[in-house]
C-alpha cells in the first residue's frame, strides 16, 4: 500500500530508538524504518523524533531511504542523546523547545516512553499536557520493573546494578505520573495493559510487530513442519536477547530436565547479550553445547523465519512484565509457545490453545512440559496447529491500521 492518505493529518511521535547521521545520511533500525512506513500508510505526514547519535550505525540499521515510497511523507527530528544528567540539563531546554515547536504543528501526538533522564518521551508528553493538548502514551513493556528485575541480577557490573536499584522506583513514579495525564494509553499486549491500565484514562491494547501477512507460515512449510514433530529429535528454538529478563539460565536448565529424561533434541537461541557467556558456561557445564547451538545475533530476517518455522517448540523464560514480539512471531509461525505464565502470553494463546504455561520460576514444571510432549507426538502436533490458528490474526498492517484508528478516533485536535 503506497497510496497518498488524504485528510489524515498529521501524526507526530517519539521513538526511543536511535537515529545515526553518517555521511550517507541517516540510518535507522529496520523495524523502525517498518514502522515508519505503516504510520506513512495511515497518515498525511508523519514526524518522528528520535535520539541522534553519530558515527557508523550498529549492524541492523538501513538508510532512511529504504522506508520507500512513503519515504517523502516522513520527517525526522533529531533530538540529543543525553542519559546522563549533565548532558540532559545542558540540552534540557532547547530540546523541549524543539519538542514543543512540533508538537504545535501536528494534528496527532503519540510519544512512547520508557527511562528516566533522557527520556524524551515523557518530557514530550508533559510538554503536549501543560499546552492542553490531547496525546497518547505507548510503552510495550514496564520498564521500571525489567529495570528492578536487571538490578538483582548478577548482569552487568555492580556499579549498574546499583544504579538500577536506586532509579528504578523514580522510574515507576514517572511512569505513573504521565500516565494519568495521557488521553490514551495504547500498551502493547496484556501484561503491559495490566500493569498501567489502573493509571490510564483511557487503557487500549495495541501490538507492535513487523511481520507481514507473506511471512505467515505456507501449508507446505506448515505440513513439513507436522512430518518433523512427529518424528525427529525435539526442535526448540528461541529469538532474543540472552538478558536477566529473559531467563537465560532457566532456559538451559529446563534443556537439561530433556537430557535427564534421555530425550533426543537439538536447541537453537538466536541473539546476544550480557548473559549470552553466562548461558554458554552453563550450557557446557551441563554437557549440552553438543545439542544447543548459540548463533548470537542473527542480522538476517529470513533467517530468523526459517527457524521459527522449523522448530516444535518456543521455549521461553520471561520473568518481568512485558509484551515481547517474539511469542506472536513464533505462533504466525505455527509454532506453540511453551514457558512462562503472564497475562500477554495467556492472551495470545487464549483463542485455539496453541501453548502451555508454567508459573515463573517454575523449572521443573517447565521440564516435565517438554517431556511429556517429546513422548506423545500426537500431542505436540496437535499444539502446532493450535498455534498456527493463534497466530492467523497477526500481521504488520493490521497491527498498525488499528493503532492509527485508535489515535485518530481519541486524539483529534478538534476534541480539544
Amino acid at each position: 500500500m503506497t497510496e497518498t492518505p488524504q485528510n489524515n493529518g498529521r501524526l507526530l511521535i517519539y521513538a526511543p530508538v536511535s537515529v545515526y547521521g553518517t555521511t550517507e545520511g541517516w540510518f535507522i533500525e529496520k523495524q523502525a524504518a517498518n514502522g515508519l512506513r505503516l504510520w506513512a500508510e495511515n497518515f498525511d505526514q508523519v514526524t518522528v523524533m528520535m535520539p541522534h547519535q553519530d558515527g557508523p550505525a550498529p549492524v541492523g540499521w538501513i538508510p532512511a531511504a529504504n522506508i520507500g515510497p512513503n519515504l517523502a511523507r516522513v520527517n525526522i527530528v533529531p533530538l540529543p542523546t543525553a542519559w546522563v544528567l549533565s548532558r540532559f540539563a545542558k540540552v534540557y531546554y532547547s530540546t523541549r523547545d524543539t519538542i514543543r515547536q512540533e508538537i504545535q504543528g501536528a494534528d496527532y501526538l503519540s510519544f512512547a516512553i520508557g527511562g528516566l533522564v533522557g527520556d524524551w518521551g515523557a518530557v514530550a508528553c508533559l510538554q503536549a499536557h501543560a499546552m492542553g493538548r490531547r496525546f497518547a502514551v505507548w510503552t510495550d513493556r514496564v520498564e521500571s520493573e525489567v529495570v528492578r528485575v536487571e538490578s538483582l541480577s548478577r548482569a552487568g557490573s555492580f556499579k549498574s546494578r546499583i544504579k538500577k536499584r536506586v532509579i528504578h522506583r523514580p522510574m515507576a513514579m514517572l511512569e505513573r505520573y504521565v500516565i494519568k495525564r495521557a488521553t490514551i494509553g495504547l500498551f502493547h499486549g496484556q501484561q503491559t495493559y495490566d500493569a498501567y491500565a489502573p493509571f490510564s484514562k483511557k487503557p487500549v491494547i495495541v501490538h507492535d510487530i513487523h511481520v507481514n501477512r507473506d511471512a505467515h507460515i505456507t501449508d507446505d512449510a506448515f505440513n513439513a513442519k507436522i512430518a518433523s514433530a512427529r518424528s525427529d529429535p525435539l526442535n526448540i528454538v528461541y529469538v532474543g536477547r540472552a538478558t536477566a529478563m529473559k531467563g537465560p539460565l532457566h532456559w538451559a536448565s529446563a534443556l537439561k530436565e530433556l537430557s535427564v529424561a534421555g530425550i533426543d533434541f537439538k536447541a537453537h537461541w538466536l541473539g546476544d547479550g550480557p548473559m549470552l557467556a553466562d548461558l554458554r558456561a552453563q550450557l557446557e557445564a551441563d554437557s549440552l553445547m553438543d545439542r544447543v547451538t548459540l548463533h548470537g545475533f542473527v542480522d538476517d530476517p529470513a533467517q530468523v523465519t526459517a527457524r521459527l518455522q522449523a522448530a516444535h517448540i518456543f521455549l521461553f523464560c520471561h520473568t518481568t512484565p512485558e509484551s515481547p514480539r517474539c511469542l506472536i512471531e513464533s505462533l504466525i509461525a505455527g509454532t506453540p509457545i511453551i514457558g512462562y505464565d503472564g497475562s500477554y502470553a495467556a492472551d495470545l494463546i487464549n483463542n485455539a490453545g496453541g501453548g502451555h504455561l508454567v508459573p515463573i520460576g517454575d523449572i521443573e514444571g517447565l521440564g516435565k512440559r517438554l517431556v511429556q510432549l517429546a513422548n506423545d507426538r500426537d500431542q505436540l502436533v496437535e499444539l502446532n496447529k493450535r498455534a498456527r490458528e493463534d497466530g492467523k490474526p497477526f500481521d504488520d498492517e493490521t497491527v498498525f491500521a488499528h493503532r492509527s484508528e485508535v489515535i485518530k478516533r481519541f486524539l483529534s485536535r478538534q476534541q480539544e
